[in-house]
């Protein structure tokens, strides 16, 4: 299994164990209080949608990975998202280790 599926399996489980918020309110919602701890977009995202992102993460700043398709992302989560947040450190951490070991 590649790491980029490792990756992705990672969300779902992170989605099973209730540790990752979806869509765009939700996330940047996450991200001002502080409980997102790693921020997922589809790298086919629309610019309006990066930006509301983009300048939350101005603010608070955590890690960002834009390395995933819409479609990969939803498949991962069995919902249609394009923007995601691991709120467990323990997820995040290991996410950007598959990440950094080449997805």
């Amino acid at each position: 299994m590649s790491n980029r599926q490792k990756a992705l399996n990672l969300l779902g489980l992170a989605t099973r164990a209730r540790k990752l918020v979806s869509g765009t309110e939700i996330v940047v919602g996450a991200i001002k209080k502080g409980k997102a701890k790693c921020v997922i977009i589809a790298n086919d995202l629309a610019d309006n949608g990066q930006e509301e992102v983009r300048s939350a993460l101005k603010q608070h700043p955590v890690p960002l990975v834009a390395a995933f398709s819409s479609e990969e992302l939803s498949q991962a989560i069995g919902k249609q998202r394009k923007v995601l947040a691991l709120t467990d450190s323990g997820f995040a951490k290991a996410l950007q280790a598959k990440i950094k070991e080449g997805v």
